[in-house]
């Protein structure tokens, strides 16, 4: 039985993938990335600044995404979050319809996509659903022809079973680790796209004692207020 929760593995991956930022964004509804960058703060960049749009008492944008835009706009984000009812093999997400289900749509993604230093896609969801040879609907593209500018662009893409690297050069996704408990062919089997993958993958990292302190102690006082549902779920905390 493992002595960590998935979340808690989740997060610990994020703050190894942000360990050198700066400055980190966070969308709403997104508690394992805030929980990551917070553990990284604590773990790895005391000075590491997390604008938290989902703060439900002192957001630090007082016009709400308008001013998040505007940082990004001027290269002071350096990673953004982001996820999609599909991604694909070129690193392209859907936010708008799939499956004859229509979502929120699309939002400032695709600017922030382009604007931020790095993106990092996230979604727990690991399923051929998810993760499609194609979009149906491309809400932000994962890559740009040449004569389009661009700053950032996909970083990595983590979930509930795997991360991967994004490969910029060949515009396709390589397989970098695989979580504790599942196997690069059950991962191969649950991707809908093609992507490279080692001779041997590696397994994800399990949380360190430390992160697992620091998961349960000040992180999770820090994410509780924000998240509350997230707490209880993973801490049987109470904000």
């Amino acid at each position: 039985m493992n002595s960590y929760s998935p979340e808690e593995l989740l997060a610990c991956t994020i703050a190894r993938l942000v360990a050198e930022a700066g400055h980190v964004a966070i969308g709403a509804a997104s508690p394992i990335p805030a929980t990551g960058a917070f553990l990284c703060r604590f773990l790895h960049n005391e000075q590491l600044r997390i604008s938290l749009l989902h703060k439900l008492g002192g957001n630090p944008f007082t016009e709400g995404s308008r001013e998040l835009f505007d940082l990004a706009g001027q290269g002071r984000i350096d990673v953004f979050f982001l996820g999609g009812a599909q991604i694909d093999g070129e690193a392209n997400i859907n936010l708008v319809e799939a499956e004859g289900r229509r979502f929120p749509g699309s939002f400032g993604s695709a600017f922030m996509y382009f604007t931020a230093r790095r993106t990092i896609l996230f979604r727990e969801e690991h399923s051929p659903r998810v993760l499609v040879p194609k979009v149906d609907f491309v809400s932000a593209p994962g890559w740009s022809p040449p004569g389009v500018w661009r700053r950032g662009g996909p970083q990595a893409l983590l979930t509930g079973k795997a991360l991967f690297a994004w490969q910029a050069e060949k515009k396709r996704f390589r397989l970098e680790s695989v979580h504790p408990g599942v196997t690069a062919d059950e991962v191969r089997a649950a991707t809908g796209f093609d992507y490279d993958a080692p001779a041997r993958v590696p397994t994800t990292p399990a949380p360190a004692p430390e992160a697992l302190n620091l998961l349960r102690g000040p992180v999770a006082a820090e994410i509780a207020p924000n998240y509350p549902a997230f707490a209880r779920k993973v801490w049987s905390l109470a904000a």
